[in-house]
């Protein structure tokens, strides 16, 4: 059996930083509420707390996706609208705040998003990062299809995407700071 590009662990590891014009935990005020996450993120559009106390270690929240079709355009990913269930791994007002993707079964998977925050002169540094240790059955199922060369494009392609995405994001957070 051969290894496809797949079975690479992490499979995907990213990041991006900025200075934002306000405290961490002023920061951490704004990324720790997921409900508001239509005001910076390319796909969710929001959501509701389903199970816990918002934005605790344990509590669950619901989110509303809406992807595009020209996002990586010739793969077979999920477009329009489609709804995704995270939990909080960490909590730390002003430090960080963490959560990770479950299966639609409710698992555990190793896909975490996250926010960590440092003091700054004046303000604060973000870090926006994603780390996907072993591949999701989602994307297992976006390349079950595929032969070895369109699932590496793929990632390529996706790494590309996530890292636009983390960029988009950190700067529409500064933006909502620079209005205040």
């Amino acid at each position: 059996m051969t290894e496809s590009i797949i079975d690479n662990v992490p499979l995907f590891t990213v990041r991006a930083d900025t200075y934002i014009p306000a405290t961490p935990k002023e920061i951490y005020s704004v990324v720790s509420d997921l409900t508001r996450s239509s005001e910076w993120s390319p796909e969710c559009r929001g959501g509701e707390w389903v199970s816990g106390a918002p934005a605790e270690v344990g509590s669950i929240f619901r989110g509303e996706n809406l992807r595009s079709d020209s996002v990586v355009a010739w793969a077979p990913l999920v477009r329009g609208t489609w709804y995704t269930e995270a939990k909080v791994v960490a909590a730390e007002p002003g430090h960080t705040f963490r959560w990770m993707m479950l299966s639609h079964a409710g698992e555990d998977q190793e896909s975490v998003w996250g926010f960590d925050m440092e003091p700054a002169e004046q303000g604060g540094i973000l870090v926006h990062h994603f780390r996907m240790g072993k591949a999701t059955n989602g994307i297992h199922k976006i390349v079950k299809d595929l032969e070895e060369p369109d699932r590496k494009r793929f990632i390529e392609e996706w790494t590309d995407k996530l890292e636009q995405d983390l960029d988009d994001t950190l700067k529409r957070i500064k933006g909502l700071f620079q209005k205040a």
